[in-house]
């Protein structure tokens, strides 16, 4: 698996878990979804954002890499 599709599939699960979290909500609605919302899902969105952005200049540097070695 090359960075973009790693990356692409990084996105798609993030979407997804935050849909879900979204379907769940509707139904789990109290001081613990709002726990667990703010202990395990924020953190989590914030990490999965990081290492987008990780996968995004590793990708550049590799295309670099590629251009500088031909």
């Amino acid at each position: 698996m090359g960075i973009y599709e790693g990356r692409g599939q990084l996105a798609k699960a993030s979407k997804e878990l935050i849909a879900r979290w979204n379907e769940a909500r509707l139904s789990w609605n109290d001081a613990r979804s709002k726990e667990f919302e703010e202990q395990f899902l924020h953190p989590l969105e914030t990490d999965l954002r990081k290492a987008a952005d990780a996968l995004d200049r590793v990708a550049t540097m590799v295309s670099q890499i590629r251009r500088e070695c031909q």
